[in-house]
């Protein structure tokens, strides 16, 4: 079958395109020129979130599927976004994790190269360092991942090297910690079944949703006793996602990016930016510490803002939770 382009870029695969990141990156693709095809199995995604560009049911770990997806389409690249995500669930199935995420990932690596798609921007974590308190993570601080959601993205990695190597894929890696906020025009935004993120957890309890939000301690060495986390807005993430595929496109070869703010928020920061934005209270209980939460986690994007040159511009948290509000009044899928 003939390859399906409504522009002049060509197409872009984007597995998860159904997803929270998967979907705003298939705005951002589309706005930039490209035509996201998005690849989802749905059991996270939701169909209704694809908007942008052609959609194809398919899973990861059908390898059939894929290599018939490629063949009708002939994408230039890949952007993959597709995994299981939740650190308890990864603590106690990690066979699941490896399966889905490394096997799956695998199985797609391979129907690209097969296809003669030599151009892969993938979305890693930085849960693949493991535990760094307190320091501004870099692309050379070490990986030692403490779960398998960590470990399966750090072997994706090492399995993009391992096909560059042998192959000549090509890829950009992001390595982020925490995303907020949705599309300022609300077309799609953050809806997960069930939610597990801070900010929309949050939104819940001042909309009467849910309980009383849990803040779990806040007796750690911050200026207001509560852990603090790094956040980019998920619009300036996918930013940064396609100017990776435009640095493969240009030429530039295979690299790693952190994307963060280099500073972060502290669990009470965020709570008292949703009172001011909304303008109304939070309900919430203090809690017990979490085993394992650190104090401070963040990274910074020295390398992202000078070499691809991002600027996060949305992600003041006062702005990433105004724009997660005004999804959250009307925001939601049905699958």
């Amino acid at each position: 079958m003939a390859a399906e382009t409504g522009s002049d870029k060509g197409n872009v695969l984007v597995t998860g395109g159904a997803g929270y990141i998967g979907s705003h990156a298939c705005k951002a693709l589309a706005a930039a020129g490209y035509t996201p095809v998005t690849y989802d199995n749905l059991v996270t995604g939701w169909q209704d979130a694809v908007r942008f560009g052609p959609f194809e049911r398919g899973d990861l770990l059908d390898r059939a599927r894929l290599d018939a997806v490629f063949a009708q389409y002939r994408p230039a690249a890949v952007m993959h976004f597709a995994a299981l995500s939740q650190v308890g669930e990864a603590m106690a199935q990690p066979g699941l994790y490896w399966a889905n995420n490394v096997t799956g990932s695998l199985n797609l690596i391979e129907a690209a190269v097969a296809a003669g798609c030599d151009r892969f921007v993938f979305s890693s974590t930085c849960a693949t360092y493991g535990e760094h308190d307190n320091v501004v993570l870099d692309e050379d601080t070490s990986q030692q991942p403490l779960n398998a959601y960590g470990a399966s993205k750090r072997a994706i990695e090492d399995i993009l090297r391992d096909f560059e190597a042998a192959h000549g894929l090509q890829s950009v890696i992001f390595r982020y910690f925490n995303v907020a906020g949705a599309d300022p025009e609300a077309e799609v935004g953050e809806f997960h079944r069930p939610e597990t993120h801070l900010v929309p957890l949050m939104l819940d309890a001042i909309d009467g949703k849910r309980d009383a939000l849990t803040v779990f301690g806040t007796d750690y060495d911050t200026p207001d006793g509560t852990c603090i986390r790094d956040y980019v807005h998920v619009c300036d993430l996918v930013d940064a996602h396609v100017l990776g595929l435009n640095w493969l496109q240009d030429g530039k070869g295979s690299r790693v990016f952190n994307l963060g703010t280099g500073s972060g928020f502290s669990v009470m920061e965020v709570i008292e930016q949703s009172r001011a934005v909304t303008n109304r209270e939070v309900p919430y209980a203090i809690g017990p510490r979490r085993a394992g939460d650190c104090t401070k986690l963040v990274s910074g994007s020295v390398r992202a803002e000078q070499e691809l040159g991002w600027s996060p511009q949305r992600s003041s948290m006062s702005t990433m939770i105004a724009d997660a509000w005004r999804w959250h009044q009307s925001g939601h899928y049905d699958r």
